[in-house]
């Protein structure tokens, strides 16, 4: 008889002012990852809804993954969501890496910037939130952006929205620019943050959708679950056997 598969919950920042539309959309994604895992539980739940994650833990039990659908490590995932899972009494959780850190979602940043410039040939902005207190999120952001440039060989420039350079402060890019948001989900940031620092800026390009809404992710995250903990990995090999 094969090991019981570990349940996974994946945890979002959400949207504290209006917590449901948010909530919602994980949940969906939720139930596509969980549709590439077969036999494993995946749950969500956002840090928006202060009592969600307790929730879902108490609902699952002990013992499980927990994949953070944020763009950088850091402070977050390295310290605030291991103390939020002791403060709802979670034990045996394991923290994987965040979507963000994985180099399968560099890979697919580098397929969606190629299939953008086989209609446009003008520079690339790769718009990411940043921060003014850590470098861990700018430097993925640009860690992407060297990678897309080294690959296709195109201009590649990176502007922010917690930080300098702020995407309002990119200008004459030209009419066949490209921005493409490297943001995990539909929230305000991409919805008006990014529209409305671009119309600042004189932003006359195409503006894509979020990275982080492809529909590849889902198979992405299976991916990413599976290869992070040995039960997974036999579990699929033993499947596909």
């Amino acid at each position: 008889m094969s090991a019981a598969l570990p349940p996974v919950i994946i945890v979002a920042h959400g949207q504290p002012s209006d917590p449901a539309p948010a909530a919602a959309e994980l949940a969906a994604l939720a139930a596509k990852v969980e549709a590439h895992l077969p036999g494993q539980i995946v749950a969500s739940a956002t840090l928006a809804e202060p009592e969600s994650l307790g929730r879902v833990v108490t609902k699952l039990g002990q013992g499980g993954l927990l994949y953070p659908l944020f763009m950088a490590g850091g402070w977050f995932t390295r310290t605030h969501l291991p103390a939020r899972l002791q403060s709802v009494g979670a034990v045996g959780w394991q923290v994987l890496e965040p979507l963000g850190c994985d180099p399968a979602l560099h890979e697919l940043a580098v397929k969606v910037a190629a299939e953008a410039l086989e209609t446009r040939k003008g520079p690339i902005l790769l718009a990411a939130h940043g921060s003014f207190k850590s470098p861990v999120p700018s430097d993925i952001a640009r860690h992407v952006a060297a990678k897309i440039r080294s690959e296709l060989g195109c201009d590649v420039r990176v502007g922010f929205i917690d930080q300098s350079p702020q995407l309002a402060e990119i200008t004459d890019l030209g009419p066949d620019a490209i921005c493409l948001p490297f943001f995990a989900a539909a929230g305000g940031h991409v919805t008006s943050d990014i529209p409305a620092a671009l119309a600042r800026s004189g932003f006359s390009g195409t503006l894509l959708p979020a990275l982080g809404l492809r529909p590849e992710i889902p198979a992405l995250i299976g991916q990413a679950i599976r290869a992070a903990h040995p039960v997974c990995a036999q579990e699929c090999r033993f499947r596909q056997s």
